[in-house]
């Protein structure tokens, strides 16, 4: 009985030439999309679960499927190399992963830009620095891979830009408003599902929260231990537990 032939995922298979340094970097670089997705997303939805991420991730899922759509309606071929590649089965217009990553650079862009969640804009630079040249290394390394043409990555790239803006205007125009809904939502309760998109600085007002009840709750213990051990007069101690109590109750009016 012959074998069926083997068929392999292209978001993670990647080949290059044996002793090509650049190819090697280049091939690690084109896995960028699948250490976002799985390292990025899926760990922030473990440990911060926001909704602005949760859109942005689902905004990506989509515009993945818009360009499958778009290879399986125009069934453009890869260029010549796909033989060597074993990636002949699958269509080349446009690049997935020049897409995928032009999304993100766009969404992520306008995050920054107008200071939602964690991001301010003084990040602009860092993003400018960091997240558009990964993009454009990884537009790079589908056609010197051999993956794609060059009319492929630009048309991936182009359509990337243009989703990403389109998905952030919808999220942040429109979709956001039902954000205060999803989190009193029995999902949204659930699993602690979040929106800080109108708080200007997460972090700061993260580490604030968590830092003030640990000093409150200290002055309280003190409180305590001053009572206990020096042997104050009953009416000394009953003020005192009255101003711990009203201490207990702005702790948890600013909380």
């Amino acid at each position: 009985m012959p074998t069926p032939p083997l068929k392999a995922v292209t978001l993670t298979h990647v080949r290059y030439t044996r002793g090509d340094r650049l190819g090697h970097f280049l091939a690690w670089i084109s896995l960028v999309p699948v250490f976002i997705s799985l390292g990025g997303f899926v760990s922030h939805f473990l440990f911060r679960r926001e909704l602005q991420a949760m859109f942005f991730a689902l905004g990506l899922i989509l515009s993945q499927f818009v360009n499958e759509f778009i290879k399986t309606s125009v069934q453009q071929a890869r260029p010549e190399t796909c033989a060597l590649l074993e990636s002949c089965d699958s269509h080349g217009w446009p690049s997935s992963h020049s897409q995928y990553m032009f999304f993100f650079a766009v969404y992520f862009t306008l995050l920054t830009y107008y200071k939602i969640g964690i991001l301010c804009r003084k990040q602009i630079f860092a993003v400018v620095l960091l997240v558009w040249p990964v993009a454009l290394l990884t537009m790079y390394s589908r056609v010197y891979l051999g993956y794609h043409t060059v009319a492929q990555v630009f048309a991936g790239a182009a359509l990337g830009v243009f989703l990403g803006g389109l998905w952030f205007w919808v999220v942040n125009s429109g979709l956001r408003g039902f954000f205060p809904v999803i989190e009193e939502s029995a999902f949204g309760r659930m699993f602690y599902v979040k929106d800080t998109s109108h708080i200007p600085n997460v972090l700061k007002f993260e580490y604030e929260n968590a830092r003030f009840p640990r000093s409150c709750f200290r002055t309280v213990y003190l409180l305590y231990e001053n009572v206990r051990l020096e042997g104050i007069d009953i009416l000394v101690v009953i003020e005192l537990f009255e101003d711990v109590v009203k201490g207990e109750e702005n702790c948890k009016q600013n909380v």
